[in-house]
């Protein structure tokens, strides 16, 4: 038990440091060749932070793993909203802009109704699997969102600057090779050891994929929300949760869909009802106390209440 557990910490560390080498190596390469900040960040650098769960998934797809398919990005998209949005939101409480508000906020509502429509096909077929025309009709979805992003950076009167260190063209393809080698052995070693314990310990592919995989390849998120918020920065900090968690819909669970249908779980369906209440919750508060901002209470109201669903959870399986 002890190994499949070792190597599942050594699969996220691969993972983490996979995704920033490549992220690095990419972004110089970009830089080097004059290619915009605005198409590295809407490009590299989203792929980057999205890499573990696009990895993770991937492999979990093509072994034919659904429950940690949807249990990752599931999982993910709640830790993010629960408890990475309640741990920044203690630590200073957050201001949020009114395009935020207004716009990102129900996108990611929205993304999280198509996917609750699709997965338990409400339009295509009886069976609830989730095919490569509904993983196509997410991908398009997330071109519109990119298409948005872009239009939004566009209109901003200032963008600020990605620091990019200048590097060698050896050292930026080693970077992007060893990203990539870290990316893929990192994705087998948490998939196969996450499964190895869950059947070792008797818990389902479920709890496993809503908890430690999901806990796991949400780490990036973590440390780039709590970093931003440290430094003032409000707004990377929720962008950086809102826009992972459309990422994560549209075109993480796209792409798993592509590399093989996805049978999904109807009992999922409850941890999709609780990532759209707390982003329903996320809106209605930034319309109580002080206006546009998660204030400290509110905060520590969505850590809170997810700490004990998750406990719950794994208390029931084991």
């Amino acid at each position: 038990m002890l190994v499949p557990i070792i190597l599942i910490g050594v699969g996220f560390v691969l993972l983490i440091k996979g995704a920033d080498w490549m992220v690095s190596g990419s972004s110089a390469f970009a830089k080097k060749n004059n290619i915009s900040n605005i198409a590295i960040g809407l490009t590299i650098v989203a792929f980057g932070t999205s890499a573990p769960e696009l990895v993770v998934n991937s492999f979990a797809s093509f072994h034919g793993y659904s429950d940690i398919v949807f249990g990752n990005v599931i999982g993910s998209n709640n830790f993010n909203l629960f408890i990475i949005l309640g741990i920044v939101g203690l630590i200073s409480p957050i201001i949020v802009q009114s395009n935020t508000v207004w716009k990102e906020i129900p996108l990611s509502l929205f993304a999280v109704l198509i996917l609750y429509l699709l997965s338990n096909s409400f339009f295509f077929q009886e069976s609830s699997i989730l095919t490569r025309f509904d993983g196509l009709v997410l991908l398009v979805m997330f071109g519109f969102f990119l298409f948005y992003v872009y239009r939004q950076l566009k209109t901003e009167d200032t963008v600020s600057e990605i620091a990019i260190i200048p590097m060698s063209t050896l050292k930026i393809w080693s970077l992007i090779i060893l990203g990539l080698l870290g990316l893929i052995l990192g994705g087998k070693f948490v998939v196969d050891n996450a499964v190895e314990v869950a059947s070792r310990m008797g818990v389902s592919e479920k709890i496993i994929g809503l908890t430690i995989v999901a806990a796991g390849t949400s780490l990036p998120e973590l440390v780039t929300s709590v970093v931003a918020v440290l430094r003032k920065n409000n707004d990377i900090a929720i962008g950086n949760i809102i826009g992972s968690n459309i990422f994560n819909i549209l075109l993480i669970i796209s792409v798993s869909s592509f590399v093989k249908p996805i049978e999904f779980n109807s009992l999922f369906n409850i941890d999709i009802y609780i990532l759209a209440g707390g982003t329903i919750f996320l809106f209605i508060a930034m319309f109580t106390g002080r206006k546009k901002k998660l204030d400290r209470w509110e905060a520590a109201l969505l850590l809170g209440s997810y700490l004990a669903y998750s406990v719950y959870l794994v208390g029931k399986e084991l």
